[in-house]
């Protein structure tokens, strides 16, 4: 045989060989390659996270730019003592209570799996595909903010007469009782109001009612404004309402506040996305849009009714702006956040100027004015505009042949006001009969600064 064809059967013997006898031919399986992140989403998710943990500083500065001089650490302190007590209780029970499978499927709150977040089941990408592209401990990290802000906003329309005692103690109630429940319903997986798509229709680990929520709108901004307006008429209202001026001490304050929530929201929203793709930036452009079309909005309906604009409409019609587009933004087109901007700021400001004042409820820094009907407002048009074109992971909504996500959202909104009212209605009367809700009147008239923190925010 010459020597060519004699290297051509040896070679080809030996590529037998070695495929037959190669590991998973001997009944040994290859190595599964190990998981690892994705780095671009990975880092976008990290920022995210810093920018949702600023909007609780700023929401401390808008807050408290608006109440009187003697309250404006007292008002500070209740968001600033949420950023340290509430990210506690998420590590050790809340996001388990909120993002772990139920007890027995249950529909309504999670296990205890993730409670103290065991490294063990952690270090990794998370089991129920909730973010599978970046590592457990971030969506973790993440989802916390939410849970920081959140009982923050409340505290608004209880502005300058609750106990700080009262405040921490119902805080960490609050968490554990309402918010971690409204995030299984809605998030988390198996619950109640999940929203599970592809392509527009229902997949397997949808609830019973299945509602869309892109970043917030029910278990944020729905859950605290109706829990706010409910605290504001069990603690009545400030000594001397209606009958003294009350205007905000510093609106410099306010708007540098207004100014950080706006930033913050790019990952409120944008990160909700949960991917540094086109749908963070899709989302991210209808935030900004909103909140422009909003700001505007509540400017010209000011100009009409009070005739003349100001900064506190301004600073307050972007905001609410921000909170109508949150449960939209990634189901929406970027111009459909324009008109939910227009909508959104008008009805804002409907509550906070005429049914405030019908009704007169005293809600101090319109709370719920802003955050309960801005969040009731963005989750009954997201069924009205949401549409697969932009996220095949959501669902058309009545403007694009399906009226069913309206009832759908409908439900949603009526599960999240009675779980929050009744909740926060059971939660206060607690709190009043162990430590007491509302400051005595020589507190009150003194001011919170001195009488629950010993200090003052101006040494003039």
């Amino acid at each position: 045989m010459p020597v060519p064809a004699r290297r051509i059967v040896l070679l080809s013997l030996a590529l037998l060989v070695a495929v037959t006898f190669t590991p998973s031919c001997l009944g040994v399986e290859a190595e599964t390659p190990a998981w690892s992140p994705n780095s671009g989403d990975t880092a976008w998710m990290l920022v995210s996270t810093g920018l949702v943990l600023l909007m609780t500083p700023g929401l401390a500065f808008f807050y408290a730019g608006m109440v009187r001089r003697k309250n404006v650490l007292g008002t500070m302190m209740q968001s600033w003592i949420l950023m340290g007590l509430i990210s506690l209780e998420w590590a050790i029970i809340g996001y388990s209570m909120a993002f772990d499978k139920g007890f027995n499927g249950s529909a309504i709150c999670g296990g205890l799996n993730f409670a103290l977040l065991p490294w063990e089941k952690m270090n990794g990408k998370d089991p129920f595909g909730y973010a599978s592209t970046i590592p457990h401990m971030v969506f973790m990290s993440y989802q916390m903010m939410f849970a920081v802000i959140t009982p923050a906003l409340i505290f608004g329309a209880v502005a300058d007469r609750m106990k700080f005692k009262a405040v921490v103690v119902f805080s960490l109630l609050w968490a554990v009782l309402i918010y971690n429940p409204l995030a299984h319903m809605i998030w988390g997986s198996g619950g109640l109001l999940r929203g599970v798509f592809e392509n527009g229709q229902v997949c397997a680990d949808t609830g019973r009612f299945p509602a869309l929520d892109f970043a917030g709108g029910t278990v944020v901004h729905i859950s605290s404004g109706v829990s706010a307006l409910v605290a504001c008429l069990v603690l009545g209202k400030r000594m001397n309402y209606n009958k003294e001026p009350m205007q905000p001490h510093s609106m410099v304050l306010s708007t540098i506040g207004a100014g950080l929530l706006w930033f913050g929201w790019f990952g409120f929203n944008g990160g909700s996305a949960l991917t540094s793709g086109s749908l963070a930036g899709s989302a991210l452009a209808a935030t900004h849009l909103a909140a422009a079309a909003a700001g505007l909005s509540w400017v010209m309906c000011e100009c009409l009714h009070r005739g003349h604009p100001s900064m506190l409409g301004g600073i307050s019609g972007a905001v609410a702006g921000l909170v109508v587009i949150t449960p939209a933004a990634g189901f929406v087109t970027p111009i459909t956040g324009i008109w939910m901007g227009l909508i959104g700021g008008a009805v804002c400001y409907l509550s906070c100027s005429k049914v405030k004042n019908m009704f007169g409820y005293d809600d101090s820094l319109d709370a719920f004015g802003v955050h309960g009907v801005g969040g009731i407002t963005g989750a009954i048009l997201t069924g009205v505009f949401a549409t697969t074109a932009v996220n095949s992971s959501g669902a058309n909504g009545l403007l694009h042949g399906n009226p069913g996500q309206v009832v759908n959202q409908c439900i949603a909104v009526a599960v999240t006001i009675t779980v929050a009212a009744l909740g926060t209605l059971v939660l206060l009367k607690v709190v009043d009969l162990t430590v007491g809700l509302r400051v005595s009147i020589e507190d009150e008239m003194e001011g919170l600064d001195l009488t629950q923190h010993g200090e003052t925010a101006y040494n003039l």
